[in-house]
């Protein structure tokens, strides 16, 4: 049994230390403790999704917080077997690309818990806005959510310029898997003039955990970026097809190869 943790932070890392030597740093703490997934790096922040012995988590964890100069707020969950291969830390000019400037501060008292989501969306004025790619879309989402049909999240500011409205879409509550995503889009949508913005804390993975199945607004299951593919509702690995592009990417090698 392995541990999987997500974390990020919007933060000026630039005030922390110089990024060459942040990627370098967090490699080493990973390499050491025998830690596996992907870290990336931006002056925006930090965004990360790693594995490995519990033991060796709590390890990781403490060096990543001296490393970054800050306190980890961890999400939390369990596998059989691990789910990354690689040791990875990346620089990159977005944590999380969305190709547009954002005044992240404008994201203040828009995050609501998962305890109120449900709430929060079942009001008839409410757009609840899926904010994540269609494929995640098709293993699962919220009841009466609405799809963009991107396939990368820095579409999505096009398709809101298409089809949203600020005079008529007064409430728009967002949701993405782990809270990444949302906290840039929300004050994105903040900045285009929406009077009324909120975003799911912690994103669908804090929401199975938190809510009980039986209240649950929740259809279907997770999509997540590692070799479960998918988590159900206990957040364990799920049995949802694969209608990522990675998926398709596999199918074609297989055809090429049989050819």
């Amino acid at each position: 049994m392995v541990e999987i943790i997500a974390f990020y932070e919007f933060k000026d890392m630039t005030a922390t230390a110089p990024l060459a030597e942040l990627k370098l740093r967090l490699t080493d703490a990973m390499l050491e403790h025998g830690v596996n997934g992907t870290i990336l790096l931006a002056e925006e922040g930090y965004n990360g999704m790693v594995s490995g012995e519990s033991v060796a988590i709590e390890k990781f964890i403490g060096d990543a917080e001296l490393i970054l100069a800050t306190r980890l707020k961890v999400k939390r969950s369990f596998h059989d077997d691990p789910p990354f291969r690689k040791t990875e830390v990346r620089i990159k000019p977005e944590i999380v690309t969305l190709k547009r400037a954002v005044d992240i501060s404008l994201g203040e008292g828009t995050h609501v818990s998962p305890t109120q989501w449900n709430q929060i969306i079942s009001g008839p004025e409410t757009l609840v806005l899926d904010t994540r790619n269609d494929y995640e879309y098709q293993t699962g989402t919220f009841e009466g959510a609405l799809n963009p049909g991107t396939t990368k999240f820095s579409e999505l500011p096009e398709y809101v310029a298409q089809n949203l409205d600020p005079e008529r879409h007064k409430r728009v509550a967002m949701f993405c898997t782990g809270g990444i995503r949302c906290e840039k889009f929300a004050p994105y949508l903040k900045q285009l003039g929406f009077e009324e913005v909120y975003q799911l804390e912690g994103g669908i993975l804090k929401y199975l955990e938190t809510v009980p199945a039986n209240e649950s607004l929740w259809q279907g299951e997770c999509f997540v970026f590692d070799e479960r593919i998918s988590v159900d509702h206990s957040l364990a690995k799920g049995v949802i097809e694969d209608h990522s592009q990675r998926s398709q990417s596999r199918k074609n090698a297989k055809y090429k190869t049989a050819e």
